[in-house]
């Protein structure tokens, strides 16, 4: 049922040696132009360390050289990724090609305020260091896909503790290594995946096996962990999520998101339920389309989420409407304060998905107030409880029901916002940094024994 209700004090963490105990985060996700919910746990967890007390150093693999002229450095650090390419031809050429060192030294990106970096504040972490290996995680993975070999980094002033927010075949020398192990949806649901499941659970092995500690975030992920990878329950902390979202777009005068919505998108407030995630098939977006287009109800449905792989199949039911039919609306992706306005003024968030690890769309939905329905599987019940209508994911006809219950109902409505912010409050960011304090002192006593 999620962690206990509580609004405990945000804690410090212990100083190491008399100074703030060092934190290493990869930027593997942080590095994407748009956000993913890996990204977005990435940043959330530097803006706790930083309100814990930590000095955060974040590790990242842009193509930029240790010997590059320091200006330099900092222009192409945040000049962005170069076009990715074809996955198959650059493995190819590595292969070719010499794979390198398997052990780098992380080099300091200079950040003086010679790049403007106000319009990537969105996406950026809150650090202290921004430290690189170029192409590290290029480099890693075609390394592990090739020869299962990792690569190994040596960082000047090591963190404490380094935590890898996603599953990477590469260790910090010298200091404790943790993985962040979302999901195994791969293993679970291999059929919405495009990973390669052998070199997949050769990773997934390897980290079980080697890590100083995982770390995952809900019981449904930590009991897979468990009896899938056969990792021994001690060694696998769930530390659950939290989002952050700024008091200025929580606390946005009301009419102003509202007029936001009217001229940005041609909506009206209220009238809409709204879907934001990736689309590809463990959103089970397809199952959710038909379901609203068979329910009748007289809402729109917003659509919030890049195409990945087999959209086009979950789509497949907007190919039939008439041109002009607007029931359904498709915005591929929006910024952050924006996507809160859309959340804030929907009728209800929609997000039955087959299998989530935590759900972050259905926690952001009810810190905002609105109302939620979702799934009755995976970790989903965790998240929501008893503060969303949860539905048999699988089910059109369950889906269709809850979307005409959400819809005829406006006390229902009203009853689930009011309980999406209380249970909200269980995963708030005072919450989550008690967890991790707990975790992180842990795990730097054992690499100091």
């Amino acid at each position: 049922m999620g962690p206990t209700l509580t609004e405990p004090l945000t804690p410090t963490l212990p100083l190491i040696d008399g100074r703030p105990m060092r934190v290493g985060l990869d930027g593997f996700n942080l590095a994407l132009d748009k956000g993913t919910g890996v990204a977005t746990y990435g940043r959330n967890l530097s803006h706790s360390l930083k309100s814990m007390g930590a000095h955060v150093d974040v590790l990242y693999g842009a193509g930029v050289r240790a010997g590059d002229d320091p200006l330099l450095k900092e222009v192409m650090f945040f000049d962005g990724p170069p076009p990715e390419g074809n996955r198959w031809l650059r493995l190819a050429r590595m292969a070719r090609s010499p794979l390198g060192s398997t052990r780098h030294q992380a080099f300091e990106i200079p950040v003086t305020g010679a790049v403007v970096t106000d319009a990537l504040a969105q996406r950026l972490p809150r650090f202290d260091r921004l430290l690189n290996v170029s192409r590290l995680f290029e480099r890693a993975h075609a390394r592990f896909e090739l020869t299962r070999g990792i690569q190994r980094v040596r960082i000047p002033q090591p963190p404490d503790v380094m935590h890898w927010t996603y599953p990477l075949p590469i260790r910090v020398e010298g200091v404790p290594n943790i993985y962040t192990l979302h999901d195994l949806v791969p293993l679970r649901l291999p059929y919405t995946t495009l990973d390669r499941k052998a070199s997949y659970l050769a990773l997934m092995k390897w980290i079980a096996r080697t890590a100083d500690h995982i770390v995952t975030v809900s019981e449904a992920s930590r009991r897979d962990i468990i009896e899938l990878l056969n990792v021994p329950p001690e060694r696998v902390t769930n530390t659950y999520q939290a989002v952050h979202v700024p008091a200025s777009l929580l606390h946005r005068d009301e009419s102003a998101v509202h007029d936001e919505v009217r001229g940005v998108f041609q909506l009206e407030p209220g009238e809409y339920f709204m879907f934001f995630g990736s689309i590809e098939p463990k959103k089970n977006l397809g199952r959710l389309i038909e379901a609203f287009l068979a329910s009748g109800v007289g809402s729109q449905l917003v659509v919030v989420g890049a195409r990945a792989w087999k959209s086009k199949s979950e789509l497949r039911l907007l190919e039939s409407l008439p041109a002009g039919d607007r029931r359904v609306v498709q915005i591929e992706y929006l910024k952050f304060p924006m996507l809160v306005s859309l959340i804030r003024a929907a009728r209800a968030v929609v997000f039955p998905s087959l299998y989530e690890g935590f759900g972050l769309p259905v926690l952001e939905a009810m810190l905002l107030g609105t109302p939620v329905l979702t799934s009755d599987t995976s970790s989903l019940p965790e998240v929501a409880a008893d503060a969303a209508l949860k539905v048999n994911p699988y089910r059109v006809d369950h889906i269709i029901d809850g979307l005409r219950r959400l819809d005829g109902d406006d006390m229902l409505r009203e009853d689930l916002s009011r309980r999406g912010r209380t249970q909200a409050q269980r995963f708030s960011e005072a919450a989550y940094a008690h967890r991790l304090a707990d975790l992180y002192a842990a795990v730097a006593a054992a690499g100091r024994r």
